[in-house]
């Protein structure tokens, strides 16, 4: 079993030169699955998981614009469609100077195995271009969305892919997106999540990713019998996932105390309130400003700017009991992982994806602390986009109420399906294991029934 994951991998790094991000996140999944692949050898007779590491299609197109002053801009575009045999393609679009074809296929491959963890009928996609709209006005990013839409329209649709919001697009962008679609396509479906609330958005949606990393939290807690009231937590980002992770923090009675954006972090011991999340909400989402102005407006909170010489980030590096990474992929390394282990953290619930290196799940595994991986803490994100798609099938919307209550069972679901998935396989208390085979499983039972397609 050893030789057939390392050629597996062998394989994927020279079919993928230079695009590491993916090579760590097959990496990741293969070393769960031998688990499985020793009790099911027809997995392996089918080439189901080399079926899966291929993308079912990859997209890349040029993107043309206008900015402001007249300049012709010329970005890339993408859309990955990775599997679709529980349901069609769903991931999200990523606006950052960052997107890469390598980096896309990661986080296409990582959605595959959360949409299934969801149980919902959705595939695993994504997408998105190097445009970055930090800076741009907004006729300059309704010009770019218009232009990137011109081209993915022919691609998408309700029962074919269903995109959505990433880092870099926001509701702002998903609307501009979604006005150029209507109007190419001449029809108003359900083919773009997190929408607005009065155009056919669900309620709960912005909320969901942030708020359901915090109920994977509360689920991992309860296994020790414990629960989040009056713990400290770091907290990474300061976009919609990390605000919405802070709000929930604060509303079950925990201490948020950082928050962060690519210029440096905030670390506010006397902890984040309500009214202090109401003025980065404001910052972050009408005047688009820098977090180090948090620092100057409350008294006794400090401002770190980011160093690219350390070797660690010092956000990772403060006393708490609990972390939600909520930034990006990687931004906890080896380093950071020994500094949150040495300060007393012992939960983990990843609101990005992928935030953390090989090299700091493992210590987290080692020290056998509660650690939530991204596709299975993170998955209410999506799992909120697929109640947004049902609500826009049946014209009808729920209130909050009602998608919160199954945001809430959808998460609890995830958590008890890895958890038993864990348990099952001999691993007992790794999340780590039991979402990658509890995803797996789901796909790859699909993909046997549907034959070699």
């Amino acid at each position: 079993m050893q030789d057939y994951a390392s050629e597996l991998i062998a394989e994927t790094k020279r079919k993928n030169p230079a695009e590491p991000e993916f090579h760590q996140a097959v990496f990741e999944v293969v070393q769960s699955l031998a688990l499985v692949l020793e009790r099911h050898p027809e997995y392996r007779t089918a080439k189901i998981v080399e079926r899966m590491v291929e993308p079912e299609r990859v997209i890349m197109f040029r993107v043309p614009w206008v900015d402001d002053v007249g300049q012709v801009q010329v970005n890339r575009g993408y859309r990955i469609g990775m599997n679709s045999a529980i349901g069609p393609y769903k991931g999200g679009l990523r606006f950052h100077p960052s997107v890469n074809l390598g980096i896309l296929k990661f986080l296409a491959f990582e959605q595959v195995f959360k949409n299934a963890l969801t149980t919902l009928p959705m595939g695993g996609g994504k997408g998105g271009s190097d445009f970055d709209p930090k800076g741009k006005s907004d006729n300059e990013v309704m010009r770019f969305c218009q232009a990137f839409m011109v081209e993915l329209f022919r691609h998408i649709g309700p029962y074919r892919d269903v995109p959505a919001g990433d880092i870099g697009v926001g509701i702002r962008e998903i609307g501009y997106l979604f006005g150029m679609y209507k109007k190419l396509r001449n029809e108003f479906t359900g083919v773009l999540t997190g929408k607005g609330i009065g155009w056919g958005g669900s309620l709960i949606r912005s909320q969901a990713t942030g708020y359901g990393a915090v109920y994977f939290a509360s689920e991992m807690l309860k296994t020790r019998h414990e629960g989040l009231e009056g713990m400290t937590c770091l907290v990474s980002g300061s976009g919609n996932v990390a605000q919405y992770t802070v709000e929930k923090l604060i509303n079950m009675g925990a201490r948020p105390v950082t928050l962060s954006d690519s210029s440096g972090y905030i670390y506010d011991e006397a902890g984040i309130t309500a009214e202090k999340l109401a003025f980065i909400m404001d910052l972050k989402n009408v005047r688009r400003g820098r977090i180090a102005e948090y620092a100057d407006k409350f008294q006794g909170a400090t401002y770190t700017p980011f160093d690219p010489k350390l070797d660690h980030n010092p956000l990772w590096d403060h006393k708490a009991q609990c972390a939600f990474p909520s930034a990006t992929q990687n931004e906890i390394n080896a380093k950071d992982a020994a500094n949150l282990l040495r300060n007393g953290v012992y939960v983990i619930s990843e609101g990005a994806n992928m935030p953390t290196t090989i090299e700091g799940v493992n210590q987290f595994l080692d020290a056998k602390i509660l650690y939530g991986p991204g596709k299975a803490a993170n998955a209410g994100g999506v799992a909120t986009s697929g109640l947004e798609m049902a609500q826009n099938s049946m014209r009808i919307s729920w209130t909050r109420e009602e998608v919160d209550m199954r945001l809430q069972n959808i998460m609890k679901g995830i958590h008890k399906n890895c958890h038993v998935t864990a348990e099952r396989f001999g691993t007992p208390g790794n999340y780590v294991n039991g979402a990658n085979i509890a995803g797996f499983l789901k796909v790859a039972n699909a993909m046997l029934d549907q034959g070699v397609v």
